[in-house]
């Protein structure tokens, strides 16, 4: 991995003078989000925290700059002919948003399991939706065949070196608002943005540590670099960074300029996700929270340093949000399913209730269980869920309810 010293970049497919033209390129296009410091985090993490907020873009992703990169450098038959990028995520939206403001025709190759919201997202941004495959191979196979057939320029996500170039005019954005930054820890999937910001932060006067963050489930990246062999699939919180198969061109910048890799449960990413929407009152999807991730999972790597990350997407379905922040309300405490058993006799359920009210505790649910319970017929099992105040508030009630007689078990989450 590398140094904080910059290598010589000759042999490198990007130089930090692709990534300023790139950025001179694309300017008055795109959102210039903000860089903030956040007290609060790090307050929490020990670390001082910037954040770069890549999710107001106006497709809720930085994938608009590379995207917007690669199609202001077409001549004009390849405009004319048109583009075609297989993705179900935010290289979709983006590419398709500014492909159809430029006037350039663009086909979004999709398997046919994406969910129809994405489907539906990306053909309001003017593309022409192909559905081919169960798998995102199958997706890509048949968008390359396409791009035979009809002469369409295809557009990789993240391993082609204009999409780099782009990517990489996050970090000259967020250095120019915090130049403090000493450490830059950035979400990593394909390795498209970290690539160009890796090329930007080396090219400084001073040194600054680049770290890349990849979900656990999908350590591809890291057994690469790390010659490891760990298992990689599976269905994660953050789906943006979910690739199996790194690109060639980023695995040569990562390797000789992205000084570590470190992995993040989905424990983390959701409680990221949640942290993020409660104290900065902001959206992000799983891969967008990785940094945040990172900085929680490994402490110890990033204390008393001042740290970057980007937020670099906000699309995350709704119900999938609701769900991350009824889950974090339960492993703090302060949303809780108690399975008390009971006997089967009137006022049997008033007697639980009134030890719920003097412990001040707000009853939800009620779910009485009296047939499917291994428990003899006149006994039954009551799950109760209530809303506490905190962890301590919870371990009062429970006690309350034994000190009564009552066997009670709290229903934990995975």
């Amino acid at each position: 991995m590398a140094t904080n010293v910059a290598p010589s970049s000759a042999a490198l497919p990007l130089t930090v003078d692709d990534v300023h033209a790139a950025a001179e390129r694309i300017a008055g296009a795109l959102v210039r989000t903000p860089t903030l410091y956040s007290k609060t985090l790090s307050d929490l993490t020990g670390a001082k925290v910037y954040l770069k907020f890549e999710n107001l873009q106006f497709t809720a992703a930085y994938k608009e700059r590379g995207a917007l990169n690669t199609l202001l450098q077409l001549d004009e038959e390849a405009r004319s002919k048109g583009v075609i990028a297989a993705s179900a995520g935010n290289h979709a939206q983006g590419l398709a948003y500014h492909a159809t403001r430029l006037g350039i025709p663009s086909t979004i190759v999709m398997p046919r399991p994406t969910p129809t919201v994405k489907v539906t997202q990306t053909e309001g941004h003017g593309a022409t939706i192909v559905l081919e495959g169960e798998t995102f191979d199958d997706a890509y196979a048949h968008a390359r065949m396409l791009e035979a057939e009809k002469g369409y320029t295809f557009v990789h996500p993240f391993d082609d070196a204009r999409i780099m170039a782009g990517q990489g005019t996050v970090a000259l954005e967020m250095l120019a608002d915090a130049p403090e930054i000493d450490t830059l820890v950035v979400p990593l999937g394909g390795g498209g943005l970290i690539s160009g910001i890796a090329t930007v932060a080396k090219a400084q006067d001073h040194p600054i540590e680049v770290i890349g963050v990849e979900a656990e489930l999908f350590p591809s990246m890291f057994n690469r670099l790390k010659h490891t062999e760990l298992p990689c699939g599976g269905d994660t919180l953050a789906e943006g960074i979910a690739v199996k198969e790194p690109g060639k061109l980023t695995s040569q910048v990562i390797k000789a300029l992205v000084d570590d890799i470190v992995l993040v449960n989905e424990r983390m990413l959701e409680e990221s996700v949640s942290l993020l929407l409660q104290i900065e009152k902001t959206v992000v999807e799983g891969a967008g929270a990785a940094g945040l991730a990172a900085l929680l999972a490994y402490p110890e790597k990033f204390k008393g340093k001042t740290v970057g990350t980007v937020l670099c997407g906000g699309n995350i379905d709704t119900r999938l949000l609701a769900n991350v922040l009824l889950r974090d309300l339960a492993r703090s405490g302060r949303l809780a399913r108690l399975r008390i058993r009971l006997q089967d006799r009137p006022g049997a359920l008033f007697n639980v209730a009134k030890i719920f009210h003097e412990q001040g505790v707000n009853i939800i649910e009620v779910y009485h269980q009296r047939v499917f319970t291994s428990l003899p017929a006149k006994g039954l099992i009551t799950d109760i869920e209530c809303e506490t105040r905190d962890a301590k508030h919870l371990d009062r009630l429970i006690a309350a309810l034994r000190n009564t007689g009552y066997s009670v078990s709290p229903v934990e989450l995975a």
